[in-house]
């Protein structure tokens, strides 16, 4: 059999317990919406960036479009300077090359002048030098222009003749008086040609 005083506590105990359990679920729920506010708070300050970032931000952009542009800079100068002590060897080179032109033609002439058995010796010995010679020039990018039997290139080749003959073609180098010369893509020296003239009709 159930007391009177057990009865009233089990009737006092039960709206306790509803109202811990209501309170409880409010304060997870204001808990969890607190959070959510929180949350969207430090996004949309994160999304909007203080003016003292934005200004370093752009500054750091301007520093590094500076660099990229000095560095660019510093390549064109470097180039420049190379190209340019590039081309100051090959004038020296081309200066001394020059000087020695005539030498090779007096080996040239000294060889073609006798053909007298007599200076067998000496003309082997000539031929020898001159094959040095010219090794040690083809060697530096001197080239020897081709004359005879080309068609006449003013850029190449000096005429100093005309030769009337019905057998080539009109402009045609028939004979080559002094050999020419390029050291690398530059004429040191034309060559001095005969060119065949117009038919005569």
């Amino acid at each position: 059999m159930v007391s009177h005083k057990d009865k009233d506590e089990r009737e006092n105990s039960k709206p306790f317990v509803a109202t811990s359990g209501g309170k409880r679920m409010e304060a997870e729920q204001a808990a969890s919406e607190a959070a959510a506010a929180a949350a969207r708070a430090f996004e949309a300050e994160g999304n909007q960036q203080p003016e003292e970032i934005q200004k370093l931000v752009k500054e750091k952009e301007e520093l590094k479009d500076t660099l990229l542009r000095r560095q660019a800079d510093f390549d064109n100068y470097r180039k420049r300077v190379e190209k340019e002590r590039h081309q100051e060897r090959h004038r020296g080179v081309e200066v001394v090359v020059e000087g020695l032109l005539p030498v090779l033609d007096a080996f040239d002439r000294a060889l073609a002048a006798h053909d007298d058995p007599a200076y067998a010796e000496y003309q082997k010995g000539f031929e020898l030098i001159r094959k040095q010679l010219w090794e040690l020039l083809a060697k530096q990018g001197v080239k020897r222009i081709e004359a005879t039997g080309e068609q006449f290139n003013p850029h190449l080749h000096h005429a100093i003749e005309s030769v009337q003959n019905t057998e080539l073609e009109e402009g045609t180098v028939v004979g080559e008086m002094q050999p020419g010369y390029m050291f690398h893509d530059r004429v040191l020296r034309p060559a001095m040609v005969r060119v065949a003239a117009a038919k005569e009709s």
